[in-house]
């Protein structure tokens, strides 16, 4: 018969230490913020029909789920808000 551990896996760690680094206080309210500015540049894409400004706000999205370091978030959320304002198409 198994014991727990090896019915668990390869991966030993606690889920409290796995789930704890995806919900850091800061990178939730930082991705809550990107991802609303982002539903902002969409809309606006969509409606005016400019492709920078849509997928600039796909990017600002979808990227805060992929991206565990704050300091990054923040650093690549500035970068996709600012492309639309320097690329003019």
């Amino acid at each position: 018969m198994k014991t727990d551990q090896s019915a668990r896996g390869a991966d030993t760690r606690p889920l409290s230490l796995t789930v704890r680094r995806f919900l850091d206080t800061s990178s939730l309210l930082w991705g809550l913020l990107f991802g609303s500015i982002g539903l902002g540049f969409f809309v606006y894409g969509r409606r005016q029909k400019r492709v920078v400004p849509l997928a600039c706000g796909v990017a600002l999205m979808i990227f805060p789920y992929f991206v565990s370091n704050t300091i990054l978030l923040v650093i690549l959320g500035l970068a996709l808000i600012a492309i639309p304002y320097f690329v003019r198409m």
